[in-house]
């Protein structure tokens, strides 16, 4: 399918099968749907990984069986297009960046393949295989035709800031320590990485490893953005400890946004994204331990949610918040899917892709970070162009940084 065109932006689906190894006889299809400027001349891009599952087709294999005989552009995993709940395209046009939302499949059991709940760091590493895919081959299937990578290609650099929400925020988090920390978290957790790309037919055909792309064309992480993270200690996985311990020491900007009524992000991922008790062991506090030059920033949205981010109404993801799963708030209209919790995101995205100088990462120091117009921007009651409040933390402030 040729790209749609809406005014300066194109949209394009790309799929590709995934082996995590040569050696790993494991394969994930991956889907993409990607926004770019119609001048093929991106500065950045932004990754966003999907945070809920999207269910089980119990016809899943079959299907893609006869897709690989008889069509090579069938509809995405379960028909689901994760651009459609997390919509914040808005946000990129201003600095002419890229925007693009990936889902894959895992099999968690024998027989019935389905998104992963959390826990698992394959998926962080699908969403950077995905971002060097972008960045490398741009928004086409076809990366053994040279001549139409070509056409397709619009990334002025590689520049990524990996985003997710939910359990696709903690799988952002792996993404963001970049290929090297990748491969060598890899390699001690039993996780190894150095993918190679498959073609969707039955005669495949294939890519060389990444280690070998060089780095030019790897997503090269600028930025981290966590909208209520949820991890989960799953024992065949892992969780995800090992990459915010790593988080720790890299210098990019790294916030995490948490809801003040999100029972998923802040009682049952394991562990809390954010306590306010610092005996607590959470995400962030693994990203930021005390005294460290940790570069992770944390907000809370007053009345949020689990899914008011979303820029469609998901019944699955509504459950977290229902009254029968969540005790926290009662009595409180905590927001709601495409309200102003949404509007918040989408100019939370705008303002932090502000922070970065055309073609380039961030220009600064972890002080320049603190002190930047996007920390000094959210570091309010309600910020501005907003309709929402955050909760101040006990130092008074609406930011909170080790």
């Amino acid at each position: 399918m040729e790209p749609i065109i809406i005014n300066d932006y194109c949209f394009k689906r790309v799929y590709f099968w995934m082996q995590y190894t040569p050696e790993d006889l494991n394969f994930t299809e991956i889907a993409i749907d990607v926004y770019y400027p119609k001048d093929r001349k991106a500065n950045g891009l932004v990754m966003f990984s999907h945070g809920f599952m999207i269910g089980p087709d119990l016809l899943y294999l079959p299907k893609r069986l006869l897709a690989g005989i008889f069509n090579n552009e069938q509809a995405p995993l379960f028909g689901n297009y994760p651009s459609y709940f997390y919509n914040y395209t808005s946000a990129i046009v201003k600095n002419n960046w890229a925007m693009a939302f990936v889902t894959s499949t895992h099999k968690q059991n024998e027989f019935t393949p389905t998104t992963d709940f959390g826990g698992n760091p394959r998926v962080g590493q699908e969403a950077f295989m995905a971002a060097s895919y972008l960045a490398c081959f741009g928004a086409t299937s076809t990366f053994y035709n040279a001549s139409r990578s070509k056409q397709f290609q619009f990334m002025n650099s590689n520049n990524v800031i990996f985003a997710g929400h939910s359990v696709g925020g903690a799988h952002a988090q792996v993404a963001a320590t970049g290929f090297d920390n990748l491969q060598a978290i890899g390699e001690k957790t039993n996780k190894k990485f150095d993918p190679i790309v498959y073609d969707r037919v039955i005669f495949p055909r294939y890519t060389e490893k990444l280690s070998t792309w060089g780095e030019a064309s790897r997503a090269n992480p600028v930025g981290l953005v966590q909208l209520s993270p949820v991890d989960m200690k799953n024992p065949l996985f892992g969780g995800m400890e090992a990459y915010r311990q790593k988080l720790a020491t890299i210098p990019i900007p790294n916030l995490m946004i948490v809801g003040q009524c999100d029972c998923a992000c802040l009682e049952t991922s394991q562990p809390p994204a954010w306590s306010a008790d610092s005996a607590v062991v959470t995400e962030y506090s693994q990203m930021a331990p005390a005294g460290s030059n940790s570069w992770a920033a944390v907000a809370n949205v007053e009345k949020g949610s689990h899914c008011g981010y979303l820029t469609a109404p998901s019944a699955l993801c509504s459950t977290a918040d229902s009254s029968s799963q969540c005790k926290s708030c009662p009595d409180t209209d905590k927001y709601k899917p495409v309200g102003k919790e949404t509007d918040f995101t989408a100019e939370l995205f705008k303002r932090f892709i502000d922070l970065y100088p055309a073609n380039s990462g961030f220009a600064g120091s972890r002080q320049d970070w603190v002190d930047s117009s996007f920390v000094k921007w959210l570091n309010n009651q309600s910020p501005s162009e907003t309709s929402i409040n955050l909760v101040p933390f006990s130092d008074g402030k609406y930011v909170y940084h080790v």
